[in-house]
């Protein structure tokens, strides 16, 4: 135990000697919390919707027809009572819910001024805002094509409600995404980086013959990265919380908990592409290719995975911070309990175990 603890200080030693690699680990980290928290906009199609519509008359119908027959709205899901509104948030992912008022067509008709709500998912405020005026644009079109024919003077605006992010902050969807990006970054792609350098400079073959088992010698490798990773998970959410005010709705320690299983994926991965190069260039291109860009591009980070092609809909499938962070928006921004977050932790769960196992399989090969 004594020589694994002074491979691990050896590592720690080495990582604070390097300004650069101290910068990417601690510095870098901030800077994109901080930008990312305030910098970006995001444009939506085919949202997923719920219908609630206690008048189901002619005018209800034919508003409900023209968005589902929209580019920018897919009907999910037809409910019945107002109490069903935050149950299908939770269950369904939707993105809006559509609230007609009763006898809508009678208000409209005699009065002009019928009540049709929007309640939005305001975890991703740009989302929220954007379907909102999609919607309103499109049942006020309609009203006015209506109001010509029939000659009544429609009045409707609808009232836009968001649940969970009232004040539609843009720093309650990026501080996820954040969170996600950062962690791959930290464990996977430094962790690789730190094992293909020894063995470019030849440094590995001297560590193999140590007395030290090559099990601790990769964990020692790793554990700096986990701890680091720690680190900027609690600098994260307290900036989160004093700096950019995204609450933590749910249980911290559910959280860490989750972001802990999260952690243990992207060292997994580390270790796997590790095994697989020599070199750190090969080992910066491939975390840079292959994970920072998916994570960026596919993860729901920055743009909603609905818009895309089928095609990169199912690859996003596989990309772990895709699942870390529909899970930590539901538990820090929804503030919903563990059981919320089962199938993200499935899915997690069985991507750690396979990483692990294969890289550690694969690293075990390549060393003798």
């Amino acid at each position: 135990m004594k020589q694994f603890m002074s491979f691990v200080r050896k590592e720690f030693l080495h990582i604070f000697r390097d300004r650069t690699t101290i910068a990417i680990l601690l510095v870098l980290p901030l800077l994109n919390l901080i930008l990312f928290g305030y910098a970006i906009t995001t444009e939506v199609k085919n949202s997923k919707i719920a219908i609630l519509d206690p008048s189901n008359d002619a005018l209800t119908r034919a508003i409900i027809d023209k968005l589902a027959h929209s580019e920018y709205f897919t009907i999910n899901k037809i409910i019945h009572h107002p109490s069903e509104i935050d149950e299908v948030f939770k269950k369904d992912r939707l993105n809006m819910v559509v609230v007609f008022s009763s006898n809508f067509y009678e208000e409209a008709a005699h009065t002009g001024n019928a009540q049709v709500e929007l309640i939005t998912d305001g975890t991703d405020p740009n989302t929220a805002r954007v379907i909102a005026s999609y919607a309103s644009n499109i049942i006020a079109s309609h009203l006015a094509g209506l109001s010509k024919i029939e000659k009544i003077p429609f009045q409707i605006n609808p009232q836009v409600k968001l649940l969970y992010n009232p004040q539609m902050r843009g720093a309650y969807n990026f501080v996820p995404g954040v969170m996600g990006m950062i962690l791959m970054l930290i464990c996977a792609m430094m962790t690789s980086i730190s094992i293909a350098r020894e063995k470019e400079f030849g440094t590995m073959e001297i560590l193999l013959v140590s007395p030290v088992k090559p099990i601790f010698i990769i964990l020692s490798k790793t554990i700096p990265y986990f701890v680091l990773s720690l680190v900027n998970l609690t600098t994260i959410l307290v900036l989160s919380v004093f700096l950019l005010g995204v609450p933590v709705a749910g249980s911290l320690f559910w959280l860490i908990v989750f972001s802990l299983l999260y952690i243990f994926v992207n060292l997994s991965l580390g270790l796997l592409i590790s095994s697989l190069v020599d070199s750190q260039l090969v080992a910066l291109l491939i975390s840079g290719m292959v994970l920072m860009l998916p994570v960026i591009m596919l993860s729901g980070m920055m743009f909603p995975v609905e818009n895309m092609p089928e095609f990169f809909q199912w690859i996003s499938q596989i990309i772990p911070a895709k699942w870390y962070i529909i899970g930590v928006k539901k538990i820090m921004i929804k503030g919903l309990g563990v059981s919320s977050i089962i199938p993200e932790i499935i899915v997690l769960s069985t991507m750690g175990i396979l990483l692990i196992t294969a890289s550690l399989k694969k690293f075990k090969y390549r060393l003798e």
